[in-house]
């Protein structure tokens, strides 16, 4: 198992009610077997350019581990599934997951440190 980071862009006009569209994407990641280890909602932006008519997008990270396999059964999905305008899935280097670890466990030691004083 890899560890890997997914971008998702959803349509703009789901902001309101993105709680299926969430579902129907975990579903999928769930039937390529992902184990999800961190979500964030970052909420409706302005995007570089305009994406199927739109200019605006609610972005959607989330943090998974795959299988070797699996990236390109979710490609498939995704790519004709409409709430998604457009998504982004890439391997994390594992030399950047240890030193953000490193800068967390640093952060973590100096904030426990200040309330000790």
């Amino acid at each position: 198992m890899k560890n890997y980071e997914l971008t998702v862009l959803f349509h703009p006009d789901l902001e309101m009610n993105l709680d299926p569209a969430i579902a129907k994407v975990k579903k999928i990641l769930d039937q390529a077997g992902a184990k999800i280890t961190n979500e964030l909602n970052d909420g409706k932006k302005r995007t570089a350019y305009t994406l199927k008519g739109q200019t605006f997008a609610v972005y959607y990270y989330i943090d998974l581990e795959l299988s070797p396999e699996a990236p390109k059964k979710i490609s498939d999905v995704f790519n004709i599934t409409d709430e998604i305008l457009r998504y982004i899935l890439v391997k994390v280097d594992p030399r950047k997951a240890k030193l953000e670890a490193r800068r967390n466990a640093k952060a973590t030691t100096k904030t426990d440190e200040e309330k000790g004083e």
